[in-house]
């Protein structure tokens, strides 16, 4: 544990704990330095510890349901408490450590140090750890606090929940219970949460555990892990955005791409090569047709592309995968392909997972690096094929690492859209890696090696020039690239789960994240959630438009299939998020360096205000933009809630102060956007932009002519 600046010595105040119980207790003093921004106080009777923020006179209260002690521990014979102090092993101008007695005649210890920034170590260790199943921790909830953070699912288990039009939208969590276990396909989890009283917990390490928040115990927060001991940071505030800044030194700093990962994303999630285009055009293009009459289609509107990408299948054998080498039917001329789009200012990215097929199977089992398979109730594997990688087995990782930089790397793929790292591994608690650790204890740390070994490879051949972008992550996966929203069904309540994501995201150092613009499952599209979707898109970090049913705005699954006004909005809001690369890059740099995410919830941007309570329809995109973000289908119009200051609206050049609510007319192609501040980004003329996008649109373009002059030869 770190070493601490100098503790100042206080007593503890019996009646502020406000329990039974610790009435009875005996003052302990707890040693503090002068500078800390805490007053600490502690208990001799069953354990509890009082953190005051000596600005703000605020109280986190550590303390035990109905008079026991705030940590505990299950064994299979129920909880166990830290009844009776034995003695105060340290107590000076660096750490506060104390032993109790518990309940089943074990030994308990509490350390609690301070760290850079005031921020508050706590460790729990018993002995003998024989039989510990869970250790917890509980914490006061006060009125009226909500809890921010963990995941960024709307609600936890299934999925499907978090897009079920019976699932009320809310950002805060309070009322909740989350699990902390990273499970597909949402699968960004950390184990923090910020609270609106101005404080944040964060629990150390990978074991599964779950954050009960007022929803047992309206009272209380109830914290618990699979493991025998516990370490859990408090970071103090006062203001959540001061928590938020905090987060890099306990999970790391996050990652800051290169700028062209700020221009729209073009995709598919199957590259059929067809002999036609979408219009019975004759393909004549050496390369997939589908590449092709994206990047051909693009070309002619004069939508920017700035990172082109294919999904699974792409490679030959099993899975559509199989030994990561190029189906020369499906891609013929891969490599000629990447040339192309390389030479048209793109970049080329290609999916991936942690798992291997066919030969490279057979090599990676011969060799040791494959981690255990589950088997059903007849001994029948649950996978050889695929069979995931041994990413705890550092052999396995270079192996690995060196065959993405052989075969595809080296080939120009500037970067990895990385899947199924939570999907098909399993936390049994009787599977065991080569190395005696339970996969239980590691399945939460396995997306954070998956995302490592892909960066370690691809920042090794191409310096800073890179990108990989996993759906799933834990504490540290930040530090190695940006994330997507995992398969989040389309429609409404779709587009609802991702506005809510990528503010749950905010507050869990995760500020590079994007959504599939459209949603993944294959529900019907319409033209109006497609619509409003790319302008959520447009004012995300990462904008990626796809798949669309494999379709694209100009091939559409409805009539008219041509769909004008939908492709002049792609264009529109392309056109947007392609300028704001520079402004988004900045953003990226100050939440990288500072912690200050790039989307900004109004509780998180503005506490103070009383206005922005329960508001997760708009945010501020970096410092300078306000947006609202339409969901609903049949929504017309919108009433932003302008805080704190002087904005202009983006569409008409209006200024308005803040502190009130506007009503903003809103047709399809358009969302309230707002301009502040003096260093606001230079855009162009939305009206203008949208009437020449719908021009562009009006006119089809000649895929005929436009192939014959890029391939001459053909």
């Amino acid at each position: 544990m770190k070493r601490i600046d100098p503790l100042t010595k206080i007593m503890f105040s019996l009646a502020l704990l406000s329990l039974p119980l610790l009435f009875s207790s005996c003052r302990q003093g707890v040693r503090m330095g002068k500078d800390t921004l805490w007053q600490i106080h502690s208990t001799e009777g069953p354990f509890g510890v009082q953190l005051t923020q000596k600005a703000t006179g605020r109280v986190t209260d550590l303390a035990g349901v109905d008079g026991t002690s705030a940590f505990y521990y299950l064994t299979k014979e129920g909880p166990r408490y830290l009844q009776k102090q034995k003695a105060v092993i340290t107590n000076n101008d660096s750490v506060y450590a104390v032993s109790y007695l518990t309940t089943d005649q074990r030994e308990a210890t509490v350390t609690i140090t301070r760290g850079p920034a005031d921020i508050l170590h706590l460790a729990l260790a018993v002995s003998p750890a024989d039989g510990i199943l869970k250790t917890g921790l509980t914490l006061r909830a006060h009125p009226g606090e909500q809890y921010y953070g963990l995941m960024e699912r709307t609600v936890d288990g299934d999925q499907r929940k978090s897009w079920d039009p019976n699932t009320p939208g809310r950002l805060g969590l309070r009322g909740q219970k989350v699990t902390m276990l990273v499970r597909p396909t949402l699968g960004i989890y950390e184990p923090v949460y910020v609270s609106s009283e101005g404080y944040g917990l964060f629990v150390h390490g990978t074991h599964p555990g779950t954050y009960d928040l007022a929803a047992t115990d309206t009272s209380f927060v109830r914290v618990e892990f699979d493991q025998d001991h516990l370490t859990c940071s408090v970071i103090p505030g006062p203001a959540m955005m001061d928590v938020v800044k905090h987060l890099p030194a306990l999970t790391g700093k996050a990652f800051l791409p290169p700028s062209w990962a700020f221009r729209p994303l073009r995709w598919r999630d199957d590259h059929t090569n067809l002999r036609t285009y979408y219009d019975g055009t004759p393909h004549r293009a050496p390369y997939n047709s589908m590449v092709a009459e994206d990047i051909l289609m693009a070309q002619a509107y004069d939508i920017p592309i700035g990172t082109y990408w294919v999904d699974r299948p792409w490679a030959s054998g099993s899975r559509g995968y199989g030994n990561l080498r190029w189906d020369p039917e499906r891609f013929p001329h891969a490599q000629d392909m990447i040339r192309w789009i390389n030479g048209k200012g793109m970049k080329f990215m290609v999916w991936i997972a942690p798992w291997v097929c066919d030969s490279l199977l057979a090599e990676a089992g011969m060799k040791g690096y494959l981690m255990p398979a589950l088997h059903d109730s007849t001994g029948r594997s649950y996978y050889p094929n695929p069979w995931l990688i041994d990413l705890n087995n550092e052999a396995a990782v270079h192996w690995w690492e060196k065959i993405l930089q052989n075969r595809l790397i080296k080939m120009g793929v500037a970067g990895f859209k990385m899947d199924r790292s939570e999907e098909i591994i399993s936390h049994i608690d009787t599977l065991v890696l080569a190395n005696g650790t339970r996969i239980h204890d590691i399945r939460n740390d396995y997306p954070r090696r998956y995302i490592k070994a892909a960066h370690d490879a691809l920042q090794e051949i191409r310096g800073h020039d890179f990108l990989p972008m996993p759906r799933a992550a834990y504490t540290g996966s930040q530090q190695y690239g940006v994330f997507w929203g995992g398969d989040i069904g389309a429609g409404e309540y779709g587009l609802r789960t991702a506005l809510i994501a990528v503010q749950r995201c905010s507050f869990m150092n995760f500020p590079l994240w994007g959504s599939d613009i459209g949603g993944y499952w294959k529900h019907p599209l319409t033209h109006t959630n497609m619509a409003r979707w790319l302008a959520f898109g447009a004012f995300t970090p990462i904008m990626e438009v796809g798949p669309l049913d494999n379709r694209a705005p100009w091939d559409m699954p409805y009539t008219p299939s041509y769909d004008t006004t939908l492709i002049a909005i792609y264009r529109t809001y392309s056109i947007i998020h392609d300028t704001l690369k520079s402004y988004s890059h900045t953003m990226a740099r100050k939440a990288s360096l500072e912690g200050v995410p790039i989307v900004r919830p109004l509780v998180l941007a503005f506490p103070e205000d009383k206005n922005v309570k329960g508001r997760w329809d708009e945010y501020m995109y970096g410092d300078n933009i306000l947006v609202g973000i339409i969901w609903k289908n049949k929504q017309r119009s919108f009433d932003m809630y302008l805080p704190r200051g002087r904005w202009t609206d983006y569409w008409t050049g209006k200024e308005y102060t803040g502190g009130k609510t506007v009503r903003i007319d809103c047709p399809e192609y358009k969302i309230p956007i707002f301009l502040t501040g003096e260093n606001r980004p230079a855009l162009p003329d939305p009206n203008k932009l949208y009437e020449e996008s719908l021009k562009r649109a009006g006119k089809k373009p000649d895929l005929t002519r436009l192939q014959a002059r890029e391939f001459p030869k053909r």
